[in-house]
């Protein structure tokens, strides 16, 4: 059986997840792990597809089983056939699973998911909210005001960006590329 598609991924992606902003944000996610497997890792199709999908699907099943996100997620991904990598990277998205992140990929999508909520909030608060006022410096100081995007874990932006071995201020530099590629779709 062929992986699923990227049509198949959005479609999961919709039928599972009724928050319009929790859609964007898999968009979001999506975006900065494949600008990072492209741009940094040199990832190629068809393997470019599966990173896609992990950051694209890492918060699918979240609204439906919020008490045992990732692990009703996982196992729907298996049922449907999805690659063992997107599931790792899945499984590992966050800390409270306990999943290691073994993979490159699910490092990545460790790095993404947090830093990519956390960029869009300061593009927000900008006077234009546009990508183009946010800078790595701008991130750095939304981060030390503890009463900015409270729930955001600051260490996990910081070890996100560890784990995949670049220093923060090029990581954060790096997602905002990403977030630029869906803008649009962000409106940002």
């Amino acid at each position: 059986m062929a992986s699923p598609t990227r049509e198949d991924a959005w479609r999961l992606l919709s039928e599972w997840t009724p928050s319009e902003a929790l859609r964007k944000h898999g968009l979001a996610v999506e975006a900065c792990v494949a600008w990072y497997g492209e741009h940094r890792f040199g990832i190629a199709e068809p393997e470019l597809g599966v990173w896609r999908a992990a950051g694209l699907l890492h918060d699918f099943d979240y609204e439906r089983y919020p008490e045992t996100h990732p692990m009703r997620g996982a196992e729907e991904l298996k049922r449907l056939g999805y690659p063992p990598e997107v599931v790792e990277a899945i499984l590992g998205h966050g800390d409270h699973t306990g999943v290691p992140r073994i993979s490159l990929l699910a490092r990545t999508v460790y790095a993404c998911d947090e830093m990519s909520g956390f960029v869009i909030a300061v593009a927000y608060v900008r006077p234009n909210r546009s990508l183009d006022e946010v800078d790595p410096r701008a991130v750095a100081k939304k981060m030390k005001d503890k009463s900015f995007a409270r729930p955001v874990p600051r260490d996990q932006l910081v070890r996100g960006a560890e784990e995949i071995e670049v220093p923060f201020e090029e990581h954060v530099a790096n997602v905002i590329e990403g977030l630029k590629t869906v803008r649009e779709t962000l409106g940002l």
